[in-house]
């Protein structure tokens, strides 16, 4: 176990499952004090206690990324349980509606916006208050291949994935003097709830498997290594930068 991360706070949104809860135990294994947050308080809970099974320091936050003012909160919480905050990993999503764009519900497009793009906006809003006091930090947003290239009935996700990478550039032009890196990554399609809950079938998964040259759908501590590195020093001159992980999706 690595320790490259020691002394550092990190908040992981949608920290309950998936990539995010991947990632919360990683950073707790390399060192770092870890503020697991989501809706599901139980799934969130078990996060923090499998962390503190193994000798790491958690604490979970309720907060819904969709509403600035839980961000806000997320943000003061992680100050009052360890007193600083280094590290930020926007990851929590949906996988929203999906419809044609004429088709598209305007409550399907205001959700999806909401938790896929206006929470990244939230969140960092508050994390880089706090990093500037601090003077130094990292911020890690999870997009999506589709932050990169369309993808049929998915315009909402689509466009608010797309606008992460957006907005993850335009952060590092803004902070990365004062002493602040920001990133985005892209996973393809990886093994997690969210892909159970776009509904997807056997047959749907085969044909998605088959859109990845490496021939197989990523695995959540993949991608979360690659979040803890670019969380760490080890990535000191890294910042504005997207992150591919797709198995060679984007490559065709």
């Amino acid at each position: 176990m690595e320790n490259d991360l020691k002394g550092k706070v990190a908040i992981v949104t949608g920290g309950a499952s998936g990539i995010g809860k991947a990632t919360a135990i990683l950073y707790a294994e390399h060192g770092a004090r870890v503020v697991v947050s989501d809706i599901h308080e139980q799934a969130g809970n078990d996060v923090v206690a499998q962390i503190k099974q193994k000798g790491g320091d958690a604490v979970f936050v309720k907060a819904d990324v969709s509403q600035a003012r839980d961000c806000e909160q997320l943000v003061n919480k992680t100050i009052e349980a360890f007193g600083s905050l280094d590290i930020a990993f926007n990851n929590a999503g949906i996988a929203g509606e999906e419809n044609a764009i004429s088709d598209m519900s305007i409550e399907g497009w205001d959700r999806i916006i909401a938790v896929n793009l206006s929470s990244v906006f939230y969140c960092m809003k508050y994390e880089l208050q706090q990093m500037l006091k601090q003077g130094k930090g990292t911020i890690v947003n999870n997009s999506s291949i589709l932050g990169s290239v369309g993808f049929a009935n998915s315009a909402g996700y689509v466009s608010a994935k797309h606008a992460v990478v957006g907005l993850t550039k335009n952060a590092a032009i803004e902070y990365s003097r004062k002493g602040i890196r920001v990133n985005s990554i892209g996973p393809a399609f990886i093994n997690t709830p969210l892909l159970a809950e776009a509904g997807i079938d056997d047959a749907a998964k085969k044909m998605l498997v088959q859109l990845h040259p490496i021939g197989r759908f990523g695995e959540s501590i993949e991608v979360a290594e690659l979040v803890v590195w670019l969380s760490s020093d080890k990535a000191s001159f890294v910042t504005g930068s997207y992150y591919a992980i797709d198995g060679g999706y984007l490559s065709q």
